[in-house]
C-alpha cells in the first residue's frame, strides 16, 4: 500500500521567510550606528583624518537639528491651527457684513455687499469658514464688518 508523501514535508517548504525589518529610509540613529561602526573598525595605523571626522559629525549634527525643527515647526502649526480656531468661533452669534460675488444672465459679475449672523465656524483644509445663517459659507477674507449690538468693528 503506497502513500502519498504530504506537502508539508518537502524541503521548500522549511526554508525561513525572508525577513524584513525597519524601512529603507535612514533617520539619524542610523547614520551614528555607522558612524560609531566606521570608528570602531578603522585602521589604527592609518586613522581618520580629522578633516573627514569633522565634516561626518558636522553632518550628523545638522541633520539632528533638521529633524529637531521639523518636529518643533509640525507642533508648532498644529497650535496655530487650534488658536485660529478658538479665535474664529468668537465670531458665532455675531452680525458680519460680507461681500458675495453674483453673476447675472448676461455673465456679468457683480459684487454686493450683505449682512447675516454666523452659525458656526468650519475648518476646510486649514482655512476657516463661516456658515452664515442665510444659508451661505464664506471665507474670513470676505467679512468686511462684525457687529454685536452696539460695538461694531470695521475690517
Amino acid at each position: 500500500m503506497a502513500s502519498a508523501i504530504s506537502n508539508d514535508l518537502y524541503l521548500s517548504s522549511l526554508q525561513k521567510k525572508e525577513r524584513q525589518t525597519g524601512s529603507n529610509i535612514l533617520g539619524k540613529d542610523d547614520f551614528l550606528k555607522i558612524l560609531m561602526t566606521q570608528l570602531q573598525n578603522q585602521d589604527p595605523s592609518s586613522p581618520m583624518e580629522d578633516k573627514e571626522f569633522i565634516s561626518q559629525m558636522a553632518t550628523f549634527s545638522s541633520l539632528e537639528q533638521m529633524t529637531n525643527m521639523s518636529s518643533t515647526f509640525d507642533k508648532f502649526i498644529s497650535q496655530q491651527y487650534d488658536n485660529l480656531f478658538i479665535q474664529q468661533s468668537s465670531l458665532i452669534g455675531k452680525n458680519v457684513t460680507y461681500l458675495k460675488e453674483t453673476e447675472d444672465d448676461a455673465g456679468n459679475v457683480k459684487t454686493e455687499s450683505k449682512e447675516s449672523s454666523v452659525k458656526a465656524v468650519l475648518f476646510d483644509n486649514g482655512e476657516a469658514k463661516f456658515q452664515l445663517a442665510d444659508g451661505n459659507i464664506i471665507s474670513s477674507f470676505d467679512i468686511t464688518k462684525v457687529a454685536n449690538g452696539d460695538v461694531q468693528a470695521e475690517k
